[in-house]
């Protein structure tokens, strides 16, 4: 079963998105601040991530950068999600893939199984 973490503030997003990945076989990790990602890698490393760009209390790609500047945790494939076109700060500081809000939930499986098996 694949580990997925979700980094986003949006409960109602976070809980619609945590259905649907369980339904389809993942193993789903909440992370609803940027704080929270770093002591949650170290408990568990999920197989890909997805992280919002506007969080309360940081900017997603500062996530990413902070993911990519460490050893353990570079290897993670990373889709970054916003309501704005912010692809080439994303894919700039390190994600693997942007998806524009609104994207369809239903797509998530196959995108993360592909950025999974590289």
């Amino acid at each position: 079963m694949s580990t997925v973490m979700i980094v986003d503030d949006d409960s109602t997003t976070t809980s619609l998105l945590e259905t649907l990945l369980e339904l389809d076989g993942f193993k789903v990790i909440v992370a609803r601040r940027g704080a929270d990602v770093m002591p949650k890698l170290g408990e568990s490393i999920p197989d890909v991530m997805m992280i919002d760009f506007h969080l309360n209390d940081v900017e997603g790609v500062d996530i990413i950068r902070e993911i990519r500047a460490h050893a353990d945790y570079k290897h993670i494939p990373i889709v970054m999600a916003s309501g704005m076109d912010k692809s080439d700060v994303a894919l700039e500081a390190g994600a693997n893939e942007f998806l524009l809000k609104p994207f369809e939930p239903a797509d998530l499986p196959t995108l993360f199984n592909r950025l999974i098996s590289g």
